[in-house]
This record gives structure tokens, C-alpha cells and sequence, in this order.
């Protein structure tokens, strides 16, 4: 088989090429606005597929906007679906009965390597994550390919989907059919159905205060997959990204075991601090990311020395970075910071407020979007089949570290 680059086919590499968390938000919130939920003859149509009245409906309804049920976190319309896209989770997951739930999700994006067996173990590998992620296990998985057979031969998407099967195959799940279509650029991933508990369900945003932050994998894939994509990347450096991209998140479920774990979320293409930003949305509450224990795949300075960034680091700052404030006094990062753009001393206890205050100007405000380019390019680096990002109680850390490899990178304020 002649020997192609499929690198030279994406305009943006792996997870790198997603959407930016603000223009989704804004596709989302498009998408929602019509929603059936205003809709009486919807409802109607909804409740008779559910076996419900339409008067039993407005009453789930009444209930949810309440507060009074609380076993239920799902969509007005949907009792069943205990995650949907209202919280920015890994997948979704809906309960049928019997204390279990089904995990659905999808994934797929253009090439981040040349080779297209490991490309096709990336993506599956990034994809069944998502499962893990939410404390679940897959259970099959079908494949989603656009191939432009007029600039290569089938039998390189062949390769892709014998890499996808082979991972498929060490989850333990069929690799069970799939959807192709003629297209510009190659695009590869998977849609995978899981099982879960629905009592051991890990949402990423179940955050509690003192909670301490994990990660799995070290950081820095987005460097080097653009240092790939311009042929410039050093072969030990692929060769760990490679390893990395292709090691399975199957500590999701385990992880889902232990009652000190809170919350759990996989850093893919939004960085690190977008995925933790998704975990504090909402919450009341703010992180506190400890720069310099955030764990880095040796030698990615190279990458930034060259200004091999990856466009997706500045799409992510642009979309979150009034969200983040960075003190240059023990270089940690608060995530979490209001809409406003300042953090009021309340938001914090004083022994918090005085850390992530050390080198701002007195006033008892904590600006929005001040974080320095060494910090920016290194946790707002999109990641692709990144690692777990875990919210404990602090009881849990020497299990987690000696136990999982987890490295503690910060906490919950």
C-alpha cells in the first residue's frame, strides 16, 4: 500500500478541530430555544410514547422546576434521561428500568497522525472515553466514516477501521456496523452505547467544596499532533503521544465505585481549564489549578519555542479566558471567575480568598482573562483521548494516586 500523510487532510488535527466551546454554547442555546418543552401538542406526543398523561407530563414538569425530584435530574419532557446536553456532559444517559441506565454518545474528527491503524485506535479510543467518563462500561460500538475516495484509496479507510476494531476488540465490544459517506476530508469515529448503574452515574459538574482535582494523563498532545502535522515532530515524542492517545480511560468505572469521588469528566479538546470550567459552571463554586504540579509530557517547550501551537489553544482562551485569573504569587490558576469578569471576596472562604488573591491590587476583586502565554498554551492545549479529570474528597488521594496514577492538580474552593 503506497504510504500517504493523512495529516496533510485536516485543517485541524484530532479533538483540535472541535467547535469552540463558545460557538457550541451558541448552537446549543439556538438549538434549544424552540424547544418541545412550550409545545402542549409535543408534550402530548412525548407522553404517549412514555405510557404518561399530558397532565401527569405538566406535573413531572411542576416537580422538576420544585426541586422535588431530586432522583430525576433529566429533561422536562424526558423523566428517563438522567443527562442530557443541559450541563455540557461526556454523554448522555437515560434510565430503563431495573436501577440501570444506557450511556450514548459520539465522536469523531479528522486525522492527528499519518498512520491509519493508529488513527483508527485513536479515535475509538477517544470515543469509548466518554462512556468510562460518565462511571460506565461500553457495551458495542458502530463506526462513522466520510472518506474522499477520490484523493485515497479504500483500502487506507480499511486500515482506519481495522485500528478502530482492534481497540473495539481489547474493550471487550463489537465494533457492530456503522455509516459512510463521500466527503472532502477524512473524518473518522465512533457512536458507542454503555451501561451504568444509574445510582453510579458520574456527572462532570457534581462538584462538592474541598474536593480535591485529579489527572490521569499528563498534558501537551496538541503540541505535538501540530508538530506531526507539520512534519517537525521529534519520533519520541509521537511515539508517547501515540501511547497515550490509545490507553484506555477503563478506570472510569471503578473510579465510579468509590463514594469519595464526586465527579469525573475526560479533557479532550477544550484543555484542561475548559473541561474544569464545565465542572464549576453553575456551582457556585470556583477551582483552583495548581500550575506547576499539573503534570507535562517531557519536552513539549520544544513546541512552543517554535510556535507549534494549535489553533484550537486560542479559540478555547478566546471562548473561557474572561472565565480564568491567574496569580503570579504561587502561579495557580482560579477557574470559575462570574460572567462579569471579577470574583467577589464572598465567593471564597478567607483562607481561599487570600491564595488566589496573592499579587492582585487590593480592591477584593480577582479579574477575569489575565493568564500569562506559558500558562494559556499548556492547559488550554486541546487534548485528544486525554485523560480523566476527577473531583474527590481529599480521603481518597492516596488511593487515587497510588491506585489510579492520578496526580492531584488542584482543588474546589
Amino acid at each position: 500500500m503506497e504510504s500517504v500523510r493523512l495529516t496533510q487532510f485536516s485543517p485541524g488535527a484530532g479533538c483540535g478541530c472541535k467547535i469552540s466551546p463558545a460557538q457550541l454554547r451558541e448552537i446549543i442555546q439556538e438549538s434549544l430555544s424552540g424547544s418541545a418543552k412550550k409545545d402542549p401538542e409535543s408534550l402530548s406526543a412525548i407522553a404517549q410514547t412514555q405510557g404518561l398523561g399530558v397532565r401527569e407530563q405538566f406535573a413531572t414538569v411542576a416537580n422538576r422546576s420544585n426541586g422535588t425530584d431530586d432522583q430525576r435530574p433529566g429533561t422536562n419532557e424526558f423523566p428517563g434521561l438522567l443527562v442530557g446536553n443541559e450541563s455540557s456532559d461526556d454523554a448522555a444517559v437515560y434510565e430503563i428500568g431495573g436501577g440501570k441506565a444506557v450511556i450514548s454518545t459520539t465522536d469523531f474528527f479528522t486525522p492527528i497522525v499519518d498512520d491509519p491503524y493508529d488513527f483508527g485506535r485513536i479515535a475509538a479510543t477517544n470515543a469509548l472515553s466518554d462512556v468510562y467518563a460518565m462511571g460506565g462500561n461500553p457495551l458495542m460500538a458502530i463506526a462513522i466514516l466520510g472518506w474522499p475516495l477520490d484523493k485515497l484509496p479504500a483500502s487506507v479507510a480499511g486500515k482506519v477501521l481495522e485500528g478502530a476494531r482492534a481497540v473495539c476488540t481489547a474493550a471487550g465490544i463489537p465494533l457492530a456496523g456503522g455509516h459512510s459517506i463521500s466527503i472532502s476530508e477524512p473524518v473518522f469515529g465512533l457512536a458507542v452505547t454503555g451501561i451504568v448503574d444509574a445510582a453510579l452515574v458520574k456527572k462532570n459538574n457534581t462538584i462538592q467544596k474541598g474536593d480535591l482535582l485529579f489527572l490521569t494523563k499528563p498534558l501537551g498532545i496538541g503540541l505535538i499532533s501540530t508538530g506531526i502535522k507539520r512534519g517537525m515532530a521529534l519520533q519520541e515524542h509521537m511515539e508517547t503521544a501515540l501511547s497515550l492517545m490509545t490507553r484506555l480511560n477503563a478506570e472510569g468505572p471503578r473510579l465510579a465505585l468509590l463514594p469519595g469521588v464526586h465527579a469525573l469528566t475526560d479533557v479532550t479538546g477544550f484543555g484542561l481549564l475548559g473541561h474544569c470550567l464545565e465542572m464549576v459552571e453553575g456551582s457556585g463554586l470556583t477551582a483552583r489549578i495548581r500550575v506547576d504540579d499539573v503534570p507535562l509530557i517531557p519536552g513539549i517547550d520544544l513546541y512552543i519555542k517554535e510556535n507549534c501551537i494549535p489553533g484550537g489553544t486560542y479559540r478555547n482562551f478566546d471562548s473561557y479566558g474572561h472565565r480564568l485569573a491567574f496569580s503570579a504569587a504561587d502561579n495557580t490558576v482560579i477557574v470559575g471567575v462570574p460572567e462579569g469578569g471579577s470574583l467577589e471576596d464572598a465567593t471564597l472562604t478567607d483562607t481561599a480568598q487570600k491564595t488566589a488573591t496573592a499579587g492582585i491590587p487590593e480592591g477584593g476583586t480577582l479579574q477575569g482573562g489575565t493568564l500569562p502565554d506559558p500558562v494559556k498554551l499548556r492547559l488550554c492545549d486541546p487534548q485528544t483521548s486525554g485523560g480523566l479529570l476527577i473531583a474527590a474528597h481529599p480521603d481518597t488521594r492516596k488511593l487515587l494516586e497510588k491506585e489510579f496514577g492520578a496526580v492531584c492538580v488542584g482543588e474546589i474552593v
